[in-house]
């Protein structure tokens, strides 16, 4: 199929006014009305939804997100804030490098007095890439910039039906959304983008009947919304395995502190065996005490670049070191408290 040249100079005013009708309520956004009248979000709470949102849905997001803002209010309450404090209360987020880099950017801007309000200053600081700085800067400082996610490449992708290998057509989709960019209302134009992407031009069975852009869409005009984008096929996920130990006692399981760097760092963590490309030969070789260890089963966990198997396995005896109360699961990474739940059910 040939690629189409789709003309879109009164895009931006369509969007807008779809947006100032159908604009989703969210916990760190200020709507088109409250724009109107003057009013702008905090700079922190922006950064903060947008740095939870990655690799997350917005329901389950929301819920770390109202728990973080009322423990810490501020990007200083945050800065300020101890390293495992902030890391339990991730837990359950998923991408743990996240929360690392989290309490790195809040400090960094702590001791800069505040945000830095272009794209260009924000990706200076870590864990902000070149979305999140266009984010930020366009919804908490109305500037200029592109705000370009999945959900924007995916409008794009359609509306040009785009043919060109994937990393391309990303690169022509921002230079698109760059200069369509109103000057003025940046931020609504953002959020417009996002919510048509995340509500109507989703990415199974577009609701083309009430997009505000179908007209202008050459994937719609050939019948072929489906068809984009065009993205490589995902590589089939590597098989990792090992073996996991839950000791139980009177005050609760026994845990441990992971190493700061590499997956799950800084995370509190069940003891158990290095995960190797195969099952462990003798899994107790990794038990963290001499104990009556038995096999309970096993769990299964998908992480961003392999799935793992662990062998789960229960003893009970006083924990050597450090004891989580068993009303405190919550504060494990997801494959850990998988496994603590499956002992203690």
């Amino acid at each position: 199929m040939a690629e189409i040249t789709v003309e879109f100079d009164d895009l931006p005013a369509r969007l807008l006014d779809w947006y100032a009708a159908h604009a989703r309520e969210l916990p760190w956004r200020v709507g088109p009305g409250a724009r109107a009248a003057g009013e702008r979000p905090d700079p922190y709470r922006v950064w903060l939804a947008e740095i939870m949102l990655q690799q997350t849905t917005i329901p389950h997001g929301a819920r770390y997100f109202q728990a973080f803002t009322d423990r810490w209010p501020t990007v200083g309450d945050l800065a300020a804030a101890e390293d495992a404090d902030v890391m339990a209360a991730w837990a359950g987020l998923g991408y743990y490098a996240r929360a690392r880099n989290l309490l790195k950017c809040a400090r960094e801007v702590a001791a800069r007095g505040g945000f830095p309000q272009t794209a260009a200053e924000l990706l200076e600081l870590p864990g902000i890439g070149p979305y999140t700085a266009g984010a930020i800067a366009a919804l908490a400082f109305d500037a200029p910039a592109a705000a370009v996610d999945g959900n924007v490449e995916r409008v794009f992708a359609r509306l040009m039906a785009l043919e060109t290998p994937w990393e391309e057509a990303k690169r022509e989709i921002r230079v698109r959304v760059e200069s369509l960019v109103p000057v003025d209302r940046p931020a609504e134009f953002a959020e417009g983008l996002m919510d048509l992407g995340a509500t109507i031009c989703t990415p199974k069975n577009p609701n083309c009947i009430i997009c505000p852009l179908s007209d202008l869409c050459a994937a719609r005009a050939a019948g072929e919304m489906a068809r984009y984008p065009l993205k490589p096929k995902k590589a089939a996920k590597p098989q990792r395995y090992g073996a996991v130990f839950v000791l139980v006692g009177e005050a609760g399981i026994a845990v441990e502190r992971r190493p700061n760097t590499g997956l799950l760092g800084g995370m509190l963590g069940l003891p158990g065996s290095d995960w190797t490309d195969a099952p462990p030969r003798e899994p107790l070789d990794a038990a963290p005490a001499q104990a009556d260890w038995r096999r309970v089963g096993e769990v299964r966990h998908v992480f961003t670049h392999f799935a793992l198997s662990l062998e789960v396995w229960r003893a009970e005896g006083a924990a050597p070191e450090e004891v989580l109360a068993k009303d405190r699961l919550g504060d494990l990474p997801s494959v850990f408290k998988k496994a603590a739940k499956l002992v203690l059910s």
